[in-house]
């Protein structure tokens, strides 16, 4: 009666709405004040007061001229020359309005790339863990996944396997750094090994492999990590962004592509991009969010109030017995679970109205993440809740 395809797909569907529907139950239950949901990436600070000043006065224009219009496909042309020019002064590479088009978010963003670039059965490397939609995204336009593990000690890429990986089907990597879940920043030596792999086997097997670069997160950063810019380290790039989490918008589905100027082709691609969001459906990223974003490129929310909640959450988690990296970046911690079974680990935490995703959600078992993009309130009220579930592993 329906796809099968899309059936099958059912059954292998993120676990993160699934625990956030929990919570949703749990909290009609004990009240919401008694229920620890960090299940999903779902901002809790409000959109800095900059941002909620140009939507109001876009809404009481008086004269609203082509707000509320069709635009070209790749969006209103005086938002993507702001935004090349922010990309210039920000990555110090050289990009025009021509290599920009307006997506609804980066979900959409990867979905026009992915339709752009992919024939049947080719394959797209993502590095475990990952946002498990990928798969999805990549099996929407006939692509095949390849999952290559990262580095157990640091979760950045394992070159070797990277290399390993490459066959003559390769068309795309998967890149996101400031990584969900693990909130891992890939510093600039692990990403120019990749390029070096990438050079080498474009020229083996006389192919071009492109790097989509999945950059949500770049600006939700700590302690002064930098960013390496992906388009100075990758000839064939193209960055895929949105304003969901740096500007808490992501009801709002606004982001963009950027194609490397250098990239092979690169016109012909961003014919393909501007054709493939029409016939996506999306038509157009929503024409008033254009014009938000493009008078916020240097606001941010304050990232101070996320790292005030990583350290709260991380310093309690570490000093109770859990095992986890610090992140360095985006609003998650991924903690090794004290017993091999995530999903039994997962259920345990419930107990004390703790909701977290199990890794295996992220292709790497054994973690957890927990998205501390909630409120302080929240965190410090879990506290005791930790303590209690800790002590049924650590004596």
């Amino acid at each position: 009666m329906f796809s099968e395809k899309i059936v099958n797909d059912l059954k292998k569907s993120s676990g993160i709405r699934a625990m956030f529907e929990e919570g949703e139950k749990l909290r009609k239950i004990y009240g919401p004040e008694n229920v620890f949901d960090f299940s999903l990436g779902n901002p809790d600070p409000e959109p800095p007061e900059a941002v909620k000043k140009t939507i109001r006065d876009l809404a009481n224009a008086s004269v609203s001229g082509d707000l509320h219009k069709y635009m070209p496909n790749a969006g209103f042309v005086d938002v993507r020359e702001k935004i090349a020019q922010y990309i210039n002064k920000e990555s110090g590479v050289s990009i025009s309005a021509k290599n920009i088009l307006m997506t609804c978010g980066a979900a959409g963003g990867l979905n026009v790339a992915l339709k752009s670039l992919l024939n049947p059965e080719e394959e797209v490397i993502v590095f475990s863990p990952f946002f498990v939609e990928y798969l999805f995204y990549i099996g929407n336009h006939g692509g095949k996944g390849v999952i290559v593990p990262v580095n157990n000690e640091t979760f950045e890429p394992d070159v070797a396997a990277f290399e390993a990986a490459i066959t003559p089907k390769t068309k795309a990597i998967i890149i996101n750094s400031p990584n969900n879940p693990t909130g891992v920043v890939y510093s600039k030596e692990i990403l120019k090994k990749l390029a070096q792999v990438i050079d080498k086997k474009q020229k083996e097997f006389n192919s071009t492999i492109f790097v989509l670069s999945d950059e949500p997160y770049t600006k939700i950063v700590y302690d002064g990590v930098v960013v390496p810019s992906v388009m100075k380290i990758f000839k064939n790039s193209l960055v895929i962004t949105s304003f969901s989490k740096t500007l808490s918008l992501p009801g709002e589905r606004i982001g963009y592509i950027a194609v490397n100027p250098e990239a092979d082709n690169a016109d012909m691609l961003m014919d393909c991009l501007i054709f493939c969001n029409r016939i996506l459906g999306f038509v157009n990223a929503p024409s008033m969010f254009q014009r938000v974003i493009a008078d916020n490129l240097d606001t941010i929310v304050d990232n101070d109030i996320y790292k005030e909640r990583r350290d709260m959450l991380y310093n309690h988690l570490t000093k109770l017995g859990f095992s986890c990296i610090k992140p360095q970046g985006a609003f998650y911690l991924f903690p090794k679970t004290p017993i091999p079974d995530d999903v039994e680990f997962k259920n345990i935490a419930m107990k004390y109205n703790i909701l977290v995703v199990p890794g295996s959600n992220f292709y790497c078992p054994g973690y957890v993440r927990l998205s501390y993009c909630v409120s302080t309130k929240l965190i410090e009220n879990s506290l005791p809740a930790f303590e209690k579930l800790a002590k049924e592993f650590f004596k």
